[in-house]
C-alpha cells in the first residue's frame, strides 16, 4: 500500500477519503504522496464542529419535475452519517468548504428553523402544501440527539396540524414517536426509512455514522406498529455492488410493516464522482472498475447525466432490467400500490396568547 492511500484511509468513521477544495475556490488544495509521510502514519480522528447558521426564511421551494415535493425544510447542512454517495456533498462548496471531509465533519444548523416555521405558516397568504423534512441532509443525524432541531419543527407542524413527510437512515426518528403516532392518526405524516444494504460491513463502510441496517428495520417496525405509514426507500441503487440486495431489502423492510417503497439510481454529480470512485478503490478495489463500467452503461458513457426523467433511474438496458426487478418485487410484496394522500384540510393557525376568541366559530 503505497503511503498516499494509506493517508486517504487514515480517517476514523469518515466516508470520504480526501479533502479537495471546492470547485468555486481560487485556490486548490489536494492530498498528494511527497516521499516525507511515516510508514507507520497512526489512523487520526477527525473532530467535528457544529455552527449556526441565521436564515431568514425556512421553508425551501423547487420547482423540479422528478423530486415528488416541492416544499422542503432542511434543519442542517453538511451531515456527519458521511453516506459517500450523498448528492448534497457539492452544496458544501457554496459555503467555502470541500464537498469531501468538510462536509461531514463542519456542520451547520439552523436554530430558529421552528420559530421560523411558525412564522411563515403564521402568513395570511400561506397556502398549505406537504412539507418534506430531510430533502438534503438527513433532519436525524446524530447531532439532532442534541440540538432538537428537527423536533421542534415537527411539534409546530403538529400544532398547525400541518402534514409533512420525512426520510431519514437512523433510529433516532423514534424519539419523536410521541408526536408523529397522534398526528398519523390525522393523516398528517408519512415517514421514508433509506436502507440501502443488509450487509453490516458494507453500510459501516459506505455510511460509516448512519444506524445498522437492523437498527433502521427496527424503525420501520416500530413505526409501523404505532400506526405510522412508512416506505423504505433502495438509494441509491449501485450496481455491481448492492443492487443484488433489492428484492431482500424490500421482503424485509415489508416484513417490518412497510407499506411501500422507492429506489433511485446512483447519481454522481460534480465533485461526488471523484469522491466515490476513491472510496472504491480503497474499500472495494476488486469491484471498483466493474462498479464504475455499470454505472456508465447507465449514463450514456458518462459518471452522470442530469437530465429530468433520467437522473434518478439511468437509462439503457441495466436501468430497465433494474426498474423491472423492482416493479415485480414490490407487486409480489403487495407494495406496488400509492399510499393515500396527506390531508391538507385540517391546517390552522392555533390561537395566541391573548387572541380574541370567536364566538360565532365552528
Amino acid at each position: 500500500m503505497s503511503t498516499f492511500t494509506q493517508q486517504i484511509t487514515a480517517i476514523r468513521g469518515r466516508g470520504a477519503r480526501t479533502n479537495a477544495s471546492g470547485r468555486f475556490e481560487a485556490d486548490s488544495r489536494e492530498a498528494f504522496d511527497d516521499g516525507w509521510t511515516p510508514d507507520d502514519l497512526e489512523p487520526v480522528q477527525l473532530t467535528t464542529t457544529v455552527t449556526p447558521e441565521k436564515a431568514k426564511v425556512i421553508i425551501s421551494r423547487n420547482d423540479s419535475p422528478d423530486v415528488g415535493f416541492s416544499a422542503s425544510i432542511n434543519p442542517y447542512r453538511g451531515c456527519e452519517h458521511g453516506c459517500i454517495y450523498c448528492y448534497a456533498r457539492p452544496a458544501h462548496a457554496y459555503m467555502g468548504l470541500s464537498p469531501g471531509l468538510d462536509f461531514e465533519s463542519k456542520l451547520f444548523f439552523k436554530p430558529e428553523a421552528a420559530r421560523l416555521l411558525e412564522r411563515e405558516l403564521s402568513n395570511p397568504r400561506y397556502v398549505p402544501e406537504v412539507i418534506h423534512i430531510g430533502g438534503n441532509t438527513d433532519p436525524y443525524q446524530p447531532q439532532e440527539r442534541r440540538l432538537r432541531i428537527t423536533r421542534g419543527i415537527i411539534e409546530v407542524l403538529s400544532r398547525f396540524n400541518h402534514p409533512f413527510s420525512v426520510i431519514t437512515k437512523s433510529g433516532l426518528i423514534l424519539r419523536d414517536l410521541d408526536l408523529l403516532a397522534p398526528m398519523a392518526e390525522r393523516n398528517l405524516v408519512r415517514v421514508a426509512i433509506s436502507i440501502t444494504t443488509l450487509d453490516r460491513k458494507l453500510a459501516r463502510s459506505m455510511e460509516p455514522r448512519a444506524a445498522t441496517p437492523e437498527k433502521r428495520l427496527d424503525a420501520v417496525r416500530r413505526l409501523s406498529d404505532a400506526g405510522v405509514p412508512t416506505v423504505v426507500m433502495f438509494a441509491p441503487c449501485i450496481p455491481g455492488l448492492n443492487d443484488h440486495e433489492m428484492e431482500a431489502v424490500l421482503e424485509r423492510a415489508t416484513a417490518a410493516g412497510a407499506k411501500g417503497a422507492g429506489y433511485v439510481a446512483l447519481r454522481l454529480p460534480m465533485e461526488i464522482a471523484d469522491l466515490f470512485q476513491e472510496w472504491l478503490v480503497t474499500d472495494h478495489p476488486d469491484r471498483a472498475a466493474r462498479v464504475m463500467s455499470l454505472v456508465r452503461q447507465m449514463r450514456g458513457g458518462k459518471t452522470y447525466d442530469s437530465q429530468w426523467g433520467k437522473r434518478m433511474k439511468g437509462d439503457g438496458p441495466i436501468a430497465a432490467l433494474t426498474s423491472r426487478r423492482f416493479a415485480v418485487a414490490k407487486a409480489r410484496l403487495g407494495i406496488g400500490g400509492k399510499l393515500p394522500p396527506l390531508d391538507l384540510g385540517l391546517f390552522s393557525v392555533p390561537p395566541k396568547a391573548g387572541d380574541q376568541i370567536d364566538l360565532f366559530g365552528s
